[in-house]
Parts: structure tokens; C-alpha cells; sequence
């Protein structure tokens, strides 16, 4: 009589072990390609997200290299994005000016509570609700994120001066 029995993914250790020294060099190369596009990118998206460029850095590069002890993924893309940036800005702006208080620590605050919430979700097993999400919800709001982040650009890009909050002003 055979009885079913849940196969325990690989620990750490056991991981090392299994990895092949023959990949080592592949994944250093893919590091270096990565570190020096991640980098000017991380930079920019720092701006957007109106912090200063060295907090852009460390949110990209530390990320990956917890994800790269803890992870299990080999596609998953882990680190900034402009959309990320782009809410983070409007999560910390009224709020740091409100309250006179700097930036880069609002955004902190912002990402520790946020922590909070995906440790819990995890805890609860919650990943469920994101197949609730259809593409074409997802598609839209990248589009439309990446529209409003070229619509504020277009006065740099011109060099007009623009002031207000909506595309009309």
C-alpha cells in the first residue's frame, strides 16, 4: 500500500549542494549585466519616486540579494519599477510635506508597513486573490501608469513650465 506524502522543498544547504559549479560563471556574468543595467535605472526611478538617487540603489540591489538566498524562482524579476515608484511618490508627498518630514524616511515607513502586509498575506495563504485579477485589469493599469509617467514628463521634454496635479492644469 503506498501512502501520498508532500515532498519538502530543498533547504538552503541542500540547495548549495545542488547547485552546479558549472553555472557559477553564467550567473556572475548575468550579475555584472544586470548590476550595470539595474543601476542608472534604479536612479531614475528613485527621482521619480521623488527620494534621493542612493535610496534607488539600495532598493535594488538589496532586494535581489535577499531573493537570491530566500528565493525559489529562476524568472522572477525582483527590484523597482517606474509603477512602484510612481505610487510610492504619491503615497509620501502630501504626507512628508504635511508633516515636515523627509522623504526617504516617509518612504521607509511606507515600505516597512507594506512588509507587514505581505507577511501576513503570506501567512494567510492569500496569493489565491491575485488569479482574481484578470490580464487585461493589469494591462490597463500599467498602461495607464506608464501614460501619466509620460504625460509628466512632456514639460521637461519641451521645456515649458507646467504646475498643478491633472494633465488639464
Amino acid at each position: 500500500m503506498q501512502t501520498d506524502t508532500a515532498i519538502a522543498p530543498p533547504s538552503l544547504a541542500g540547495r548549495w549542494r545542488a547547485y552546479r559549479q558549472s553555472a557559477l560563471t553564467d550567473d556572475l556574468v548575468a550579475a555584472v549585466i544586470v548590476t550595470i543595467l539595474l543601476v542608472p535605472q534604479s536612479l531614475a526611478y528613485a527621482m521619480l519616486a521623488g527620494l534621493p538617487p542612493v535610496v534607488g540603489v539600495m532598493a535594488s540591489l538589496l532586494p535581489i540579494v535577499g531573493y537570491a538566498l530566500f528565493g525559489s524562482s529562476t524568472t522572477l524579476a525582483v527590484g523597482p519599477v517606474a509603477v512602484l515608484a510612481m505610487m510610492t511618490a504619491q503615497a509620501i508627498g502630501a504626507v512628508s510635506a504635511a508633516h515636515g518630514i523627509e522623504p526617504h524616511l516617509a518612504a521607509l515607513v511606507l515600505a516597512l508597513e507594506m512588509a507587514a502586509v505581505f507577511l501576513v498575506a503570506a501567512l494567510l495563504r492569500l496569493e489565491t486573490l491575485a488569479a482574481l485579477l484578470g490580464a487585461p485589469v493589469l494591462h490597463g493599469f500599467i498602461t495607464g501608469a506608464a501614460l501619466v509617467i509620460a504625460i509628466g514628463q512632456l514639460p521637461a521634454l519641451l521645456g515649458i513650465a507646467a504646475k498643478g496635479s491633472t494633465v488639464v492644469e
